[in-house]
């Protein structure tokens, strides 16, 4: 098979970038190909990969629940996006990719990180696409790029980077560096649902502003409030009228920025703007197994400066969440290559000032800036930093939209 006769490309991505990038991205550059998004119920997801769309998008997790019809579908090219999604041979998700493909498929897997975390990650890529190259158990590729030291460490053989590199082949790749037409910042929107529970407390808070709206004229400070109570419950935490702190389940925000933080090989900063979020997310990194530390009003100046220098110089902490008013001005910290914003701040000047904490002299990689999107009020807010937009005239305005 010649890559000119492939008609039918299924392209497997993270769900917060299945419309933002790929679709969009196709449509700039092959706007005479059809282009669909399987997503949704099993059965309008059914009706797509059944369709005659010569590109299919698909988040990991769906390809299990329309598994057969997938590999029944005529797919010629199957691209997986954000690759390293399937270095667990064990998941379900590797188990049912690998049974999908047939020796006749082409397969493309992208990933700047192929062995992000550790040399073994490359294992479950190199088996879907170089099966024959690697050794048929796990145990005996990770005895050959890992050496055990006592019974529960393990340290990287100074080989290991040979043995990941022919374990990966055929493979095309490119450093950032030397891909000069990359800006030093690229700004990234990942789009991400809110769950159930959120979606209803959002709209009832939304109804109820709405109600005392009526009454009153809207303020920018009456704005200010009610605009940070729907952030506040898109982002996870809201504290009631009483003074108590009401948390919401937050997996599918979590979930996408575990997406990012897996994608990334240098330190990461996350940027939250509710001090009672930050805990509660801080609680599940650490449960996850990633070193964090975190800055906020509460941290004497003293510790600040120790963790701010332990992240630039020592290997921990590698996750920094940060509140943007605690941190936004005179640090350095670029041994992060990554900026995650939780959820948007309505100040310009922090938003730009955070982001520059990392964009500054010293930093030897483009920093990605990625912000996690999922209710009406942090699109527009979004929107009003990206158009650098900051006055209260405009923060009642954006506050009149959400409303009506």
């Amino acid at each position: 098979m010649t890559i000119g006769k492939i008609k039918r490309v299924l392209v497997i991505c993270p769900l917060s970038i299945m419309d933002s990038a790929w679709r969009a991205d196709l449509f700039k550059l092959a706007m005479h190909r059809s282009v669909d998004i399987a997503y949704g119920a099993k059965d309008k997801r059914l009706q797509i990969i059944n369709s005659d769309s010569e590109f299919v998008i698909i988040n990991y997790d769906g390809v299990e629940i329309v598994k057969d019809a997938i590999a029944n579908g005529g797919f010629d090219l199957v691209v997986i996006d954000e690759a390293n999604a399937y270095k667990n041979v064990q998941t379900t998700r590797w188990k049912t990719l690998n049974r999908i493909l047939k020796p006749e498929t082409w397969l493309w897997m992208l990933t700047g990180t192929p062995a992000a975390q550790s040399p073994v990650d490359a294992y479950g890529l190199a088996k879907l696409v170089n099966p024959s190259g690697i050794p048929r158990y796990f145990t005996s590729f990770k005895d050959s790029v890992m050496v055990k030291i006592t019974q529960f460490k393990w340290a990287v053989r100074p080989n290991a980077d040979k043995v990941v590199f022919e374990a990966l082949q055929p493979a095309i790749r490119f450093t950032k560096e030397e891909c000069l037409d990359l800006p030093d910042m690229t700004y990234v929107t990942r789009v991400v649902e809110l769950t159930p529970q959120q979606k209803k407390y959002y709209e009832a808070i939304r109804k109820q502003l709405v109600v005392r709206a009526a009454g009153e004229q809207i303020t920018a400070v009456n704005a200010g409030v009610g605009l940070s109570k729907l952030l506040q419950i898109s982002c996870g935490a809201v504290y009631s009228d009483s003074g108590e702190t009401l948390t919401f389940d937050i997996s599918a925000r979590y979930k996408v920025l575990r997406e990012v933080i897996d994608e990334t090989q240098q330190k990461i900063l996350i940027f939250v703007p509710f001090k009672h979020t930050i805990e509660l997310l801080s609680t599940k990194l650490q449960g996850d197994g990633f070193t964090t530390e975190i800055i906020n009003g509460d941290v004497s100046a003293a510790r600040r400066t120790e963790i701010f220098r332990n992240f630039q110089t020592k290997p921990d902490p590698r996750v920094l969440i940060i509140q943007p008013q605690a941190a936004a001005h005179g640090v350095t910290l670029t041994a992060a290559d990554t900026i995650v914003w939780w959820g948007p701040t309505p100040s310009l000047e922090t938003y730009a000032q955070a982001n520059a904490r990392a964009h500054r002299a010293g930093q030897k990689h483009p920093v990605t800036v990625v912000r996690l999107q999922g209710s009406n009020a942090e699109k527009h807010l979004y929107k009003m930093l990206d158009t650098k937009i900051d006055n209260h005239e405009k923060l009642v305005d954006l506050y009149k939209d959400l409303l009506d």
